[in-house]
């Protein structure tokens, strides 16, 4: 009897570089990648994109800024930039009402319209071929047409969270908890073991006008406002979230979370309707008009394996801001420990958040595997111990690191070596370093050295100017303050807003002009305005969360409506006319006449009384 795959179409296909996994650290990956110029084929395994933050799980994007708690206007902006924070803006304004499939629908978009990347939905990578420790094709499925994919790629990129493709490729991994005494970590177990982070199933429930009735399954948990007692659920606090569910139904962490998975969901949604259950009917907890709207089929999976990179980031690294000199990512949220049982402990809380002082480097030595020299790896499968990862795993620090190794895939690609080797070379480290930064990524210490960047020579002027905020704070070589509390150490901040702010008595509009000595041609001018990166921002169906947003609006500090302007010989022309902008990085190109100089007026912000711009690039 012929096995079911025997009748499935046979598809050869050929890239630069393979993605496999469509989560926030895939997607950006391979959009950072593709918009490197290199071509993209990004496998996700399921119908859309986000992964856990998908509408099949539901979970917050958060990271470096602590869901706010990690901020202070013109000093610690710790949001991270760059792609993820170009998709929480496009969520605040395109998505006002909050939808969990209009989320998904930013994301599909993104990649649909980007020329370079080719997105294989309901695609999962399987297997690999590798010969003399370089993988040469991957091999991926999907059932929805019958198809087997054979997909060569010069790099390889496994974002899949579980490391499907690194395990096929027989790339080193690591799982469980290390003990004290392997990485010096004060925060790991005195012994070793194979548990780890639980996986949550959330849920949504909405209010209506008369009582709504709840009869649980016969199979449901039952609990007691005892065994919940230390896990907040139907108050008037952050997590009283009855419209979002609650992260602490964790349970799984004995187990093994990938080939446990099945029976992992199954035990989370009876946990998952027993506190629903709890809510409606073991005493009053103001539900009684509420009923289930949804509630989820996956399990959020938090932990399973850990590649083995070329470095591995501890406790030490995460506590201390360690320098990294192949910085690629920065994270900052805390190392949030949860017990492995779940809600199988209620006599231990659902987590112990130990802070973080400062945002933190991650290297790109800790995202390419140390045995297959062509494969990296992005998301919460880095290379990192598992005190380390229970501060890199969440999703936009799982973000920012798919921007750094998308970036570091493309310049592999075009010089024609493997990842591996880019770790010898720091011309190559500082040129992946430079296109981050470009594309609005931030890197702790590292400024604007673009020797393209004829901006740079140029003289500032503007109508008017903040006393601490300049004129030629557009070239300090960085876009965003860092030096307040909770911001980066001492010695690699370089204190200051880094924005031209005009005076707000003078009104708008307000011009910022650059003037050079000699007649100029250029590609393209490239514009990072201020977003509020202080402030939390990501898509969540919490109420609370989100009312400490300012979430379904542009944001108040960015520029809205602006003009450009080419002069020569003291002539100015009109070049574009821009209105209704909402996001942070804009690249407009210029044509091919010489000038001397260039003029960006500012008409009108999107709520504050004056402008304000981080940087001006001028690219040759």
């Amino acid at each position: 009897m012929n096995s079911d795959t025997n009748n499935f179409k046979q598809t050869q296909l050929e890239t630069d570089v393979l993605v496999a996994g469509g989560g926030p650290a895939g997607t950006v990956a391979a959009l950072a990648a593709a918009r490197c110029g290199v071509k993209v084929i990004l496998c996700q395994d399921r119908p859309m994109l986000g992964g856990n933050a998908s509408s099949e799980i539901r979970m917050h994007i958060v990271g470096a800024d602590c869901s706010g708690k990690r901020g202070a206007e013109l000093q610690t902006e710790a949001r991270e930039g760059g792609i993820i924070e170009e998709i929480r803006l496009e969520a605040s304004v395109r998505n006002p009402q909050r939808s969990s499939s209009v989320f998904d629908l930013i994301l599909y978009d993104l990649c649909r319209n980007e020329p370079d990347l080719t997105l294989l939905l309901n695609t999962a990578v399987i297997d690999a071929d590798v010969v003399d420790g370089e993988i040469r094709r991957a091999a991926a499925i999907r059932t929805s047409t019958e198809q087997q994919f054979s997909i060569a790629a010069k790099v390889f990129l496994d974002c899949t969270g579980d490391g499907r493709l690194g395990v096929a490729a027989g790339a080193l991994f690591r799982e469980g908890r290390e003990d004290k005494q392997e990485f010096t970590e004060s925060l790991a177990p005195p012994i070793g073991d194979n548990c780890r982070l639980g996986s949550t199933i959330m849920f949504q429930a909405r209010k209506h006008d008369r009582p709504m009735p709840f009869v649980a399954p016969s199979w449901a948990r039952n609990f007691t406002e005892e065994e919940l007692s230390l896990r907040p659920h139907a108050e008037n606090v952050l997590d009283r979230g009855l419209e979002y569910g609650y992260w602490w139904v964790e349970w799984g962490g004995m187990l093994d979370t990938i080939r446990d998975n099945e029976h992992i969901r199954d035990e989370l949604l009876s946990i998952v309707l027993g506190v629903w259950d709890h809510v409606k009917n073991g005493g009053d907890h103001g539900a009684d008009n509420w009923a289930l709207e949804w509630f989820g089929f996956i399990p959020g999976k938090r932990e399973s394996r850990r590649f083995v990179g070329h470095s591995t980031l501890t406790e030490n690294d995460v506590m201390t801001s360690s320098p990294h000199s192949d910085a690629i990512a920065f994270g900052g949220w805390p190392i949030d420990m949860h017990p492995p049982e779940g809600v199988d402990a209620p006599e231990k809380p659902p987590c112990v958040q130990h802070p973080v002082p400062r945002l933190f480097d991650i290297p790109l030595s800790a995202c390419i595997s140390r045995n297959v020299t062509n494969l990296m790896f992005a998301g919460r499968n880095i290379s990192a111990t598992h005190v380390a990862f229970a501060s890199t795993r969440v999703m936009a620090t799982c973000a920012a690191m798919g921007q750094g190794v998308g970036t570091a895939a493309a310049v592999a690609v075009q010089n024609q070596i493997s990842p591996a080797n880019l770790l010898s070379s720091p011309d190559l480290i500082r040129r992946v370093q430079q296109r981050i930064l470009r594309d609005d990524g931030f890197l702790i210490g590292q400024q604007n050295q673009d020797h393209t960047d004829i901006a740079k020579q140029a003289t500032i002027q503007a109508t008017s100017h903040h006393i601490d905020s300049v004129p030629e704070n557009v070239l300090s070589g960085q876009t965003r303050a860092v030096h307040g509390e909770g911001g980066v150490t001492p010695g690699r901040a370089f204190p200051g807003t880094h924005r031209w702010m005009s005076d707000p008595d003078e009104q708008l509009p307000a011009a910022l002009t650059l003037r050079w000595e000699k007649e100029q041609t250029a590609r393209a001018i490239r514009l990072t305005f201020d977003t509020g990166m202080h402030r939390v921002l990501t898509f969540s169906l919490a109420d609370a969360y989100t009312d400490k947003m300012l979430w379904g609006i542009p944001q108040p500090e960015t520029v809205r409506d602006y003009d450009i302007e080419l002069g020569h010989d003291s002539a100015w022309r009109s070049l574009m006319h821009v209105r209704g902008n909402y996001q942070r990085l804009r690249e407009h190109a210029l044509d091919t006449q010489p000038f001397d100089a260039i003029r960006i007026t500012v008409r009108s912000t999107n709520g504050i009384d004056h402008a304000r711009i981080c940087e001006v690039r001028v690219e040759k």
